[in-house]
């Protein structure tokens, strides 16, 4: 299976379309998939808690409760002026999306 992985990396290289529409499919197909990859990048560092909450399309208090009774580890505040402006404007998209 890391074969096929390996492969949809470079292919995202030369058409990144594809492969984004791959996968973009895939998550609507699969939610519980998606949910998945975006805690465990979030875990890894690859996102910040904004983010998360942007891409899993919940407020992030709820997002914050959530990751507590799962006993996923919550980074409280920010440590850079740029994650503190990507947590304000995830947060502003969600607000907006629910009007």
């Amino acid at each position: 299976m890391m074969w096929q992985l390996a492969q949809l990396e470079r292919l995202h290289e030369i058409e990144p379309d594809i492969v984004d529409n791959a996968i973009n499919e895939l998550f609507e197909k699969e939610t519980s998939l998606k949910e998945k990859v975006i805690i465990g990048a979030y875990i890894d560092g690859d996102i910040n808690f904004g983010k998360t909450a942007e891409l899993m399309g919940v407020h992030p208090v709820k997002l914050r409760e959530m990751f507590l009774s799962k006993g996923i580890p919550v980074k409280i505040g920010v440590e850079s002026k740029e994650e503190m402006l990507a947590e304000g404007f995830a947060a502003r998209e969600i607000r907006e999306r629910s009007r």
